[in-house]
C-alpha cells in the first residue's frame, strides 16, 4: 500500500479552447441568474457604470482572450498534467484528480475568472455606490439606520436578527456612535475585495473578506445576493493558489514566498 500511483491529465489546445467556452458560458448564466441588467440592450449605464453590459462584454473578452493565450503556449500534442497519488502518509486521504488539478493547477485556472468577475464586480458595485454617498462615507448615517432597523423587534412575527448575541453587539456598536467610522470600513472594505477579485490580486484574502462581510450581512437579516456571493467566494478561498493566476496573483505569490511552489509551466 505504500507504492505511489500516478493519474495523468492531458491538457491539450481544444480541451482549453472547451474550458474556454465553459468559463464563458458560466459568466454569462451568472450575469443572467443572480444579476439584472448586466446583458441588456442599453451598452452603458451613467447612474451605476460597473453595471454596464458594455462592461460584461470586456469581461467575456478578457476570458477568451486568458484562453487563447494558454492554447497558444501548449505543444500541439499536448502538455501532460500526471497527478502522484500515494498513501505513504498513515491515515491521509486522496483527493480526487480532478479537484486537485481544479484548486491547484494553472492551466485550470480558466475556470476561476468568470466567479472571479462575477463576485468582484458584485463587490466593486455596491463598494463605488457607498464611497460616493455622503450617508456612508460622511455621517455613516446610512448604517445607522440599518442597524437600527435590524436590532428593532417588530410587536408581531419574527425579528430580522435571529441570535441575541449578535443583536446584543450591533446594538452596543449604535449606542457608542460606531456607525460614523464602520461606515467608512464598509465601504472601502467593499471596494478592495473588489477590485481584489477582478485584477486577481491576493484573491484568497480578498474572497474571505467577502465571505465575512456577507455573513455579517446575512446575521444582520440581508439575504439580498448575500447568499450567492458567499457561496461563489467559499470555492475562491479554496482555489486560493490558482483562482488569481490569470491576474497579479501570478506574481504576488511567489513574491510574497508563499508556501507551495508551482511546477514548471509554459505561461510563465
Amino acid at each position: 500500500m505504500n507504492a505511489d500511483r500516478e493519474s495523468t491529465f492531458v491538457m491539450t489546445r481544444q480541451r482549453t479552447w472547451v474550458l474556454t467556452a465553459i468559463a464563458v458560458a458560466l459568466f454569462i448564466l451568472l450575469s443572467w441568474i443572480f444579476a439584472d441588467g448586466l446583458l441588456g440592450p442599453s451598452l452603458w449605464n451613467a447612474e451605476d457604470w460597473v453595471s454596464s453590459p458594455v462592461i460584461t462584454y470586456l469581461l467575456i473578452l478578457a476570458i477568451i482572450a486568458a484562453g487563447w493565450r494558454q492554447a497558444e503556449r501548449i505543444p500541439a500534442d499536448g502538455l501532460p498534467l500526471p497527478v502522484a497519488r500515494g498513501d505513504m502518509t498513515p491515515g491521509q486521504v486522496d483527493d480526487p484528480m480532478g479537484w486537485r488539478l481544479l484548486m491547484g493547477n494553472v492551466f485550470l485556472a480558466l475556470f476561476w475568472l468568470p466567479v472571479r468577475f462575477f463576485v468582484g464586480r458584485d463587490w466593486l458595485s455596491a463598494g463605488w455606490h457607498k464611497i460616493t454617498d455622503p450617508a456612508w462615507t460622511g455621517s455613516g448615517e446610512a448604517l445607522q439606520a440599518y442597524w437600527q432597523r435590524a436590532v428593532a423587534i417588530p410587536e408581531s412575527g419574527r425579528p430580522a436578527i435571529t441570535y441575541d448575541w449578535f443583536r446584543n453587539f450591533l446594538q452596543y456598536m449604535l449606542d457608542n456612535g460606531w456607525y460614523t467610522w464602520f461606515a467608512k470600513l464598509i465601504a472601502w472594505g467593499e471596494m478592495l475585495v473588489g477590485l481584489g477579485l477582478l485584477v486577481g490580486a491576493l484573491v484568497g484574502i480578498a474572497a474571505f473578506f467577502g465571505t465575512a462581510m456577507n455573513f455579517s450581512f446575512m446575521l444582520a437579516g440581508s439575504t439580498s445576493t448575500n447568499p450567492v456571493l458567499f457561496g461563489l467566494a467559499v470555492f475562491l478561498v479554496l482555489a486560493w493558489k490558482v483562482a488569481g493566476f490569470w491576474g497579479l496573483d501570478r506574481w504576488l505569490l511567489p513574491m510574497l514566498g508563499t508556501p507551495w511552489q508551482r511546477g514548471g509551466t509554459r505561461m510563465t
